[in-house]
């Protein structure tokens, strides 16, 4: 974006701006739940539209002068519905977890038995880990991944569901590379007499891109962020079958939020509408054949990869049962050349959350910057030289530089389409 104003008016701001700038065109971008978005949805979350107080829904506001702003939500509502098929959807959201805080509220009562992925195995901190509201306010039963496989054992969820009785059970992820087979979590719900609930955060724009199968049709209520494999601005959307809409609804205004930000609600229905070009499902092929591919050239290296690849655009990677290098020093040797990660548990860890064995990669930001297959043997590449030479910050430097001339190749959407 032209920034001459900020720089004009506020001097310190602008430096920080264009430092994170620079920051992303020469650095190598693999935290699984980062993107970069295009020149549109920038100009729309930088728009007047951030002027406006809005509280309530299209047609019924609670402030006067929201005929336009009506139109952008009812755009952006319309262009999610024909990207995935929903029924009814709520954009108000501001971030995912407000949204998976807004689904609770309408389906369960403070107490209910929820089922959800264990956050050490792979779940979401909204999924029911106990200093978050979601493990302060219902009763989680975790599931978790085989040892063996280091996937879901849908038999035990079954088992556990049946024993249970949970009143939701939620089936999704921040940190689990393999598919979820959205028709088995729908017949063990039926089951339970539970809600599905999907939280598709991460996997949205691979099931937008028809890359991934969609949990649509089998989900009560689905939850996904707008920023991660979307390549929309950070908020989120719940979309759920037309019976829990009112409810949905209430949950997040007022239940959760109060005004929404219109600004934001624009840029998503850009998204929405880019989602919706036939390059974008071509752009999700290519995530997830990068993401294979950079999976393979690291096993090729000896590291181990968790459940021993990917379906999806992330994968784990036990940087310390394969080198002895725990995922904290990993992190940290590998963004001093320039290469953001990070540290992730890995299911049955025996280390600590905030020094795990793992780190977490992902290909979408790489994918978006026109990284293919054959430019995942350099990028696994320069990783192993990275966390080989973790302790001589000369070679790091050198490394470094590597990065930078490898980054550099690829421009990032949104900055160096400008010239500014």
């Amino acid at each position: 974006m032209i920034l001459s104003n900020l720089q004009e008016n506020d001097r310190e701001v602008y430096e920080i701006i264009k430092r994170e700038e620079k920051r992303q065109e020469e650095g190598i971008e693999l935290i699984a739940s980062e993107n970069y978005v295009s020149r549109a949805v920038l100009e729309a979350m930088g728009s007047v539209l951030t002027n406006k107080y809005s509280e309530g829904y299209p047609g019924k506001r609670y402030y006067g002068g929201n005929g336009v702003i009506d139109d952008a939500e009812n755009l952006a509502i319309s262009r999610a519905k024909e990207l995935f098929g929903a029924e009814h959807v709520n954009v108000q959201p501001l971030s995912g977890s407000p949204a998976n805080l807004a689904v609770y509220m309408a389906l369960l009562n403070p107490g209910d038995k929820v089922l959800g992925f264990s956050l050490d195995q792979g779940g979401h901190l909204s999924h029911g880990h106990p200093l978050n509201f979601s493990g302060k306010l219902y009763s989680i039963i975790p599931y978790f991944t085989k040892r063996d496989t280091e996937t879901i054992d849908m038999d035990e969820v079954e088992a556990i569901a049946l024993r249970e009785r949970p009143k939701m059970i939620l089936a999704g992820f921040s940190a689990y590379s393999r598919s979820l087979d959205w028709k088995r979590f729908r017949a063990i719900a039926d089951k339970a007499g539970a809600f599905l609930f999907a939280d598709i955060a991460h996997i949205a724009g691979l099931i937008a891109g028809k890359q991934l199968e969609n949990p649509l049709p089998f989900c009560d209520v689905v939850s996904t962020t707008t920023h991660k494999t979307l390549r929309g601005p950070r908020g989120a959307i719940i979309m759920c079958k037309e019976k829990f809409a009112a409810a949905i609804d209430r949950a997040v205004f007022p239940g959760v939020q109060g005004g929404p930000h219109d600004h934001a609600n624009a840029a998503k229905a850009v998204a929405f509408g880019e989602a919706l070009k036939p390059e974008f499902a071509e752009y999700s092929r290519r995530t997830i054949a990068n993401a294979r591919a950079l999976a393979a050239a690291l096993a090729a290296k000896g590291y181990r990869v968790v459940s021993g690849g990917t379906d999806n655009h992330l994968m784990l990677v036990d940087v310390f049962g394969s080198k002895g290098i725990t995922g904290k020093e990993a992190e940290a040797a590998l963004e001093r050349a320039g290469i953001s990660v990070n540290k992730n548990m890995i299911p049955f860890d025996s280390r600590k959350p905030l020094d795990p064995s793992g780190i977490r990669l992902g290909t979408p930001a790489l994918t978006t910057r026109g990284c293919g297959e054959t430019d995942m043997g350099a990028v696994a590449d320069i990783i192993d030289e990275a966390l080989q030479n973790r302790a001589d910050e000369a070679r790091l430097a050198a490394t470094a530089e590597k990065v930078r001339e490898f980054a550099l190749r690829f421009p990032v959407p949104g900055i160096d389409e400008h010239g500014d």
